[in-house]
């Protein structure tokens, strides 16, 4: 539902969160009551379909889209990793985006982080704009995990949705950084202020595609009165709040299946030389691969003419390019 906001254009009227696809009633309640967050909302789900994305540019599994719901296809639906990711970046990509508008005067409801004040124990004034990280964490929760609350968090696929949720915003919080600027004759650092700010987007999606990687695989079972997921395996460490669960193996995403959004790698662009899944071997699945030789123009011979610009010419290159059967 996430992925499907991002489509739709400016939320700034209450009949629009009524047609908004995918939401459950309590989320348009919360649409109608933060119309102003909501362009926020959008955004975030923008900026995680485009890094899901680039994060698996070269698996069999690129992250690609569906014109129709759900989105990222059947594969979501189901308790794989790759379900695991998405839920977490969506979930991140939220808190991002409604942190980012309201450190930029966006939001009527928040703005800088004014805890983040006074001297550090590095010696440094802490001044400037922080980024309202608690503020974006917290319209994260409200409205993507209410989604999952409202079925009753005690089913399996809440519990890891929740726990994978959790993971994502985590992985912003343990990246926020501190940036600092110097105060001084010509320049010199007599007087340092400095303000804590969130991680490049691109940062958060490779620390959560590194823990997509490690994910753990994890079963219910009754600890106490309430349901926990714990790891299928006795022998791996239990999971910490920042790992990625996954309750379900994943399909190998060779063979196109449109039933379940799955579109296969035939006609893929595969690394001839590569040993990695980006190889023709493994992303064509052992099918082989057709290789074509296509003319690509690009800028060449580039010089700069004083002042101010750069002359190219415009160059003809040959190259192979390989694609999956």
């Amino acid at each position: 539902y996430l992925a499907k906001l991002s489509s739709v254009g400016s939320i700034s009227e209450e009949e629009t969160c009524e047609k908004l696809k995918g939401l459950i009633q309590r989320q348009v309640q919360m649409c109608k009551r933060n119309l102003e967050v909501m362009d926020s909302v959008r955004r975030g789900a923008q900026l995680a379909i485009e890094e899901c994305q680039y994060q698996f540019r070269n698996r069999r599994w690129n992250c690609s889209t569906l014109d129709s719901l759900p989105v990222f296809g059947k594969v979501v639906t189901q308790g794989t990793r790759e379900a695991a990711f998405v839920y977490a970046i969506s979930s991140a990509g939220v808190a991002f985006a409604v942190t980012r508008a309201c450190s930029s005067g966006e939001l009527e409801k928040c703005g800088c982080d004014r805890t983040v004040h006074g001297v550090s124990p590095q010696g440094f004034q802490w001044s400037g704009c922080s980024d309202n990280i608690a503020y974006g964490v917290a319209f994260s929760q409200s409205f993507v995990d209410v989604r999952e609350r409202s079925k009753g968090a005690s089913s399996s696929r809440a519990l890891m949705n929740l726990h994978n949720n959790e993971a994502g915003r985590k992985a912003i919080l343990t990246h926020m950084r501190v940036e600092c600027k110097c105060h001084g004759v010509s320049g010199s650092c007599e007087v340092k202020t400095c303000w804590r700010a969130v991680p490049p987007f691109r940062q958060v999606g490779h620390a959560l595609k590194e823990k997509f990687d490690g994910a753990t695989e994890v079963e219910p079972r009754r600890v106490g009165s309430s349901r926990a997921l714990v790891p299928r395996n006795a022998q791996f460490k239990p999971h910490t709040d920042e790992d990625l669960v996954y309750l379900e193996p994943s399909p190998d995403f060779c063979e196109q299946d449109m039933r379940s959004g799955v579109l296969g790698t035939r006609g893929r662009t595969c690394n001839k030389t590569s040993k990695a899944i980006d190889g023709c071997e493994l992303l064509c699945c052992g099918r082989g691969f057709h290789t074509a030789q296509v003319e690509l123009a690009e800028r060449c011979s580039c010089k700069f003419h004083w002042c101010c610009f750069v002359k190219c010419r415009q160059c003809q290159r040959l190259v192979e390019l390989h694609t999956c059967r």
